[in-house]
């Protein structure tokens, strides 16, 4: 069996797959918001050099992505082994080599896998326009409001993508999230442009 069909076996048979697919969704939310809130923090703050701007978001991005692989690998691991010993005692069997035994094993790394590279991924497309400013490539604009803006345009995608899930108006979903980080904005310039 190819390496995708037997990870798509192994969440079939687990039933995480749609948990795969939110912690990918939520932590790509939470690394978007977060650098957003970064961006928009150093740009209402007074002037810092782009290479520190860059240090400090890229940070943040790992630690998010570290944060999202270690604390989704420690809760899936509880949570497949618990499955495993109540799907054992009902069956009054050791399923510890069988597939499900083999998908207890390897689910929560795959999880925890999407889990921190969600925020880690989005972190560092964001962080694309101010790579290239510091690589001395002239943008149409400058780097941190061209990486707002893609920051803006990624958490609208990710609402999109749910509304895409749910079956309700992508478009609606879109607005939603997009709402929510300029709620987010507006609360930033209140508070830390103060």
């Amino acid at each position: 069996m190819n390496p995708l069909k037997q990870v798509s076996f192994l969440l079939r048979i687990t039933h995480t797959r749609g948990i795969a697919r939110r912690y990918f969704v939520v932590n790509g939310f939470d690394g978007a918001l977060t650098m957003l809130g970064l961006i928009l923090g150093f740009l209402v703050s007074s002037p810092a050099e782009l290479p520190v701007i860059i240090s400090v978001c890229l940070g943040a991005a790992i630690a998010l992505g570290m944060s999202g692989v270690s604390s989704a690998y420690v809760s899936e691991v509880a949570e497949q082994r618990r499955e495993l010993a109540k799907l054992e005692a009902a069956m009054v069997t050791d399923l510890q080599e069988s597939a499900r035994g083999e998908a207890i094993r390897w689910v929560p790394m795959l999880i925890a896998l999407v889990n921190g590279s969600a925020p880690l991924f989005i972190s560092l497309i964001i962080l694309i326009p101010l790579w290239l400013s510091n690589d001395g490539i002239v943008l149409p604009l400058s780097p941190l409001h061209a990486a707002i803006i893609i920051a803006l345009l990624l958490i609208f995608l990710l609402g999109v993508y749910l509304g895409r899930i749910s079956g309700i108006s992508w478009l609606r979903s879109g607005i939603q999230t997009l709402l929510v980080a300029l709620v987010t904005a507006v609360l930033i310039y209140l508070f830390a442009g103060a």
